[in-house]
């Protein structure tokens, strides 16, 4: 047994390394875990515990996670710290604006948006650039199950590939989906021309 736990505490960490990840691709909640065995726990603070009690506080698991209170419009949010944080990659139709009208299909982005993130923990991922020229954040954002805000908005036709360089690590993922979107008149797609 303790064998086949070293053995995935090495694969663990062995993914995380090749990944970058240095959390549980889905943390639980900052609860007590009911556990009789040791579990190896991949920490927040990027050290392995191994815990043989009966319970096991995840007081950490939320700490690279941050809370989304307000969607803004279809690629911005605001975090509880107050920051906004700007999709990377993707654009959406305008809906709050203040120099430009409301766009075809920017109020059903900014919803789909806000019932995707509003009140959830998101994961923040930079790519190359901190801030865009209005002090935003730019990042990749994903929900605690895994899903991938900025591809996910693009897939159901809420959003387009919007490439700035150089933050393009998923240029090609994004473009691909607008592609697939398009062709199926998914979103935006059907309802603008």
């Amino acid at each position: 047994m303790r064998r086949i736990n070293k053995l995935m505490l090495l694969v663990v960490l062995a993914i995380a390394a090749i990944f970058g990840v240095s959390t549980l691709p889905s943390p639980p909640k900052p609860e007590l875990l009911k556990s009789h065995t040791a579990i190896p726990i991949l920490a927040l603070k990027e050290k392995v515990v191994t815990s043989t009690s009966h319970s096991v506080r995840f007081s950490q698991a939320l700490s690279n996670y941050f809370l989304v209170t307000r969607a803004i419009d279809g690629d911005t949010i605001e975090l509880e710290t107050g920051k906004h944080v700007r999709y990377i990659g993707i654009n959406t139709p305008e809906s709050v604006h203040p120099r430009k009208a409301v766009q075809c299909f920017g109020h059903e982005a900014a919803e789909r948006n806000r019932q995707l993130v509003e009140g959830e923990y998101v994961r923040l991922v930079k790519d190359v650039s901190e801030t865009d020229r209005y002090g935003r954040l730019l990042r990749y954002v994903y929900l605690k199950n895994g899903t991938f805000i900025n591809l996910e908005l693009v897939k159901e036709g809420y959003a387009h590939a919007a490439t700035w360089p150089p933050d393009v690590n998923y240029s090609l993922q994004f473009v691909a989906a607008e592609r697939i979107a398009r062709e199926e008149g998914r979103g935006l797609w059907g309802a603008c021309k």
